[in-house]
């Protein structure tokens, strides 16, 4: 049984590191959206920062302010949503799906 532990801790400690280095490359990741037909352009980094924000000049209407900030918050929640997409893809890669405690949203 000794042997049996001894191998479930390094299969643990193996799985701990390549969740880190996952961790690591995530932070390269990108995602990017768009509303208003492309108005608003929102591209989100893998560590849940705005890297880019591009605003059409035409959406610029100081009657309509409520429309602009509509469609920057539907472009900010959906690359948002493909970053938590393109995160858990990568962890269940590293952990086959299994639910780690510790690590929640990305499963």
């Amino acid at each position: 049984m000794g042997m049996n532990m001894a191998q479930m801790m390094k299969q643990a400690r193996k799985m701990q590191e390549q969740l880190a280095q996952a961790q690591e490359q995530l932070k390269f990741v990108e995602s990017s959206a768009s509303a208003g037909g492309g108005t608003v352009k929102v591209t989100v980094n893998g560590d849940m920062q705005i890297a880019k924000l591009t605003i059409d000049p035409e959406a610029l209407d100081p009657e309509d302010v409520e429309m602009l900030q509509d469609m920057i918050t539907a472009a900010v929640n959906e690359a948002l949503r493909g970053i938590a997409e393109k995160s858990a893809q990568q962890m269940n890669s590293v952990t086959a799906g299994m639910n780690i405690p510790g690590m929640p949203g990305l499963f």
